[in-house]
């Protein structure tokens, strides 16, 4: 299956960056700099995102 970004499976969700950093007690910049690859994501926060997406952790692409 094709991969996709964090920014592109939280649009697919339907949920802007507000909503996410919200639901993942997270600041909006923090799930900005997620999506723009500035800081990694640690594995836990990375499977609390593809569940709150609806996606498999497998297929989500990071931005090195």
């Amino acid at each position: 299956m094709l991969k996709i970004s964090l920014a592109a499976a939280r649009v697919n969700a339907g949920f802007t960056q507000e909503e996410v950093s919200k639901k993942m007690r997270k600041s909006k910049q923090t799930i900005v700099n997620w999506e723009n690859g500035r800081t990694s994501i640690d594995p836990a926060n990375l499977k609390a995102l593809a569940e709150l997406y609806s996606i498999s952790v497998d297929n989500i692409r990071l931005k090195a």
